[in-house]
């Protein structure tokens, strides 16, 4: 696939694509994509996010399991089988490979309330992108002291360029005196083809750290990693 160029802001846009990794076997909560919120599954609240979304040209789900996949055609949803992947981006990757476009935002299959406006943030960011591969990853501040003490919460640390420093589920920066601004990663990531390319070919690093972090805060990595604020505050 070829590489990306800058975009002129007369330019006809890329075509965005959302794609929705979705596995039946995660070790807390198996079958957990379909789980009932109200009378739909999880997986259905997300796409319907995308769906409102207003850069998207399109949303998919991708899945290895035939339930997940029978109960997006009884929904009327898009969906790709892949094979089994360690990762929702690698299962992005292999969409990419099958469906071509101009750039992939990966929606967790799990996150029925994420913002489109989030979404379109992300979207945005990747329409003038500079030449070569890339990849954004979406941050918004915590309001919430609850969430700032909840280790399910993936905290960071930007530069003022918008360079990740660090990552953690403790509070990061640790206060010392005054309360410290919180950020947190909303864990909506966006890749160009050529980005996630080079995202399919970095192998599960020590400690188990995913390799969403490591792609972005390793300078060893190829792929140019920027982060876009989404001011939905939580």
């Amino acid at each position: 696939m070829a590489a990306t160029t800058a975009r002129s802001p007369g330019a006809k846009p890329r075509r965005h694509i959302a794609v929705i990794p979705c596995r039946w076997g995660a070790s807390r909560f198996p079958g957990k994509p379909l789980a009932l919120l109200g009378d739909k599954p999880l997986f259905w609240h997300v796409h319907q996010r995308c769906l409102e979304a207003k850069r998207l040209d399109g949303a998919v789900v991708a899945t290895d399991d035939e339930r997940i996949e029978a109960a997006c055609g009884q929904l009327g949803i898009d969906c790709i089988r892949t094979g089994e992947h360690l990762t929702g981006t690698d299962r992005v990757a292999e969409v990419a490979e099958r469906l071509p476009a101009g750039a992939y935002i990966n929606v967790q299959g799990d996150e029925p309330f994420i913002s489109p406006t989030a979404i379109d943030d992300i979207s945005e960011a990747l329409e003038y992108t500079p030449t070569g591969t890339f990849a954004v990853n979406a941050y918004t501040e915590l309001v919430d002291v609850g969430a700032v003490l909840d280790h399910n919460v993936v905290k960071v640390v930007v530069t003022a360029r918008g360079e990740a420093l660090m990552f953690s589920r403790q509070p990061i920066p640790y206060p010392k005196g005054d309360r410290p601004r919180y950020l947190r990663q909303l864990g909506l990531y966006g890749f160009t083809g050529p980005a996630l390319q080079c995202f399919g070919k970095l192998q599960q690093g020590p400690w188990s750290v995913p390799k969403e972090w490591r792609c972005c805060a390793s300078s060893n990595t190829a792929t140019p990693y920027r982060w876009c604020p989404s001011w939905t505050t939580v």
